[in-house]
């Protein structure tokens, strides 16, 4: 490649990511001079850190604990009372569980919309509720959020010009968003029901209500330090310019809302008598989940299902049945969903470039 055309490409790539939002600091090595900042740039490889391995092993006894709790359970419960249980749940637990799910997925399509505007850019809601919908299905149910979630929202923001810098900008800062809401909704939780999940947790009240307004502080304190200039975040050695606090704050309401609506559908389809408090269920509900995305388990399989068996006083057969039809609602109908309008859209895409090369072929 000639001198002046592989400068030109790597002008471009510098271009790039500064629109996208994201940087690197490059501090000036002759003379001392205070830091400046650059185009973001590929860090150098690091050697792993132990830490790496603590949460890979982490991650692996997450997994053969949830599968232990999950084999016991699954010996003791007969085919026919499962099945028994399944239609005993009732038209409107699975209308409610539905309807909480669908409020949950529209949450999320304002995780992307919040992204879009904090980086300045402009897609139709059709598109972003395309992309966001589609993303999150099927990375729920793969697994691989960062790989997966970043592969289908290419796919669908490149139409409009995005680049694949934005879009990995764009999934940062939706990844942010549903940090920012599951802090809120487990602290909250242990701030109110302190003394319930006492009895889930066996640590004292006290000691849960200490945690809850530790959390709280510390997402105040993350508020206002957003709100006291630019702040920028440092990932694999790039530096990501974070949201301010107006935007923070849509974050966090998302991220509560959809973290709510995502247990209240499960709540629904819970066994009568179970005696856990909504406020509790979802605290709990959001800890499970934090334990299956550390397991890295495709969807969290296994360990979410296990997380419930081992919190929720119900008959074994009964809370299967709730958690296995919350699987097909929250899970499985979204992902076919999503496979169907990633065809239909792609379909839709190439008949309207043909009716084009047509049209063009006939002006000739």
């Amino acid at each position: 490649m000639a001198g002046g055309e592989k400068g030109a490409k790597i002008g471009r790539m510098r271009k790039e990511l500064e629109l996208s939002g994201v940087t690197r600091e490059v501090p000036d090595g002759a003379g001392g001079a205070a830091p400046v900042t650059a185009p973001g740039r590929i860090a150098q490889p690091r050697p792993q850190s132990v830490w790496k391995w603590v949460g890979t092993a982490a991650s692996i006894a997450i997994v053969v604990i949830s599968l232990f709790v999950l084999v016991h359970t699954l010996a003791k419960v007969d085919i026919v009372d499962l099945r028994n249980a399944i239609r005993a749940t009732s038209f409107e637990q699975i209308v409610l569980a539905c309807f909480f799910t669908a409020i949950s997925y529209l949450a999320l399509t304002g995780y992307d919309a919040i992204a879009l505007r904090h980086l300045h850019l402009k897609v139709p809601y059709r598109t972003t509720a395309l992309g966001s919908f589609t993303s999150y299905a099927i990375s729920f149910t793969v697994g691989f959020y960062i790989v997966t979630a970043g592969a289908v929202r290419y796919w669908i923001y490149s139409r409009e010009g995005l680049s694949a810098g934005k879009v990995a900008s764009l999934t940062v800062i939706a990844g942010l968003t549903f940090w920012l809401g599951i802090s809120v909704a487990i602290a909250a939780g242990l701030v109110i029901e302190a003394g319930p999940l006492a009895e889930i947790d066996t640590l004292p009240a006290a000691v849960n209500m200490a945690i809850g307004i530790a959390v709280l502080v510390a997402i105040v304190a993350y508020l206002v330090w957003v709100a006291r200039g630019r702040r920028r975040a440092r990932l694999q050695g790039f530096y990501l310019e974070l949201p301010r606090p107006g935007l923070t704050l849509s974050q966090m309401i998302l991220g509560v809302i959809d973290v709510c609506a995502a247990a209240a559908a499960l709540y629904a389809l819970l066994p009568p008598g179970h005696g856990l408090a909504f406020v509790t269920f979802a605290a709990t509900y959001g800890f499970a989940c934090l334990l299956a995305m550390a397991s890295h388990a495709p969807g969290g399989i296994g360990v979410l299902e296990a997380t419930m068996l081992k919190v929720v006083s119900a008959p074994s057969p009964a809370l299967l049945a709730s958690l296995l039809l919350f699987r097909a609602i929250y899970y499985l109908v979204p992902f076919v969903l999503a496979l169907a309008l990633l065809g239909a859209s792609e379909s839709v895409r190439r008949w309207r470039s043909l009716v084009e090369a047509m049209a063009t072929g006939g002006d000739d």
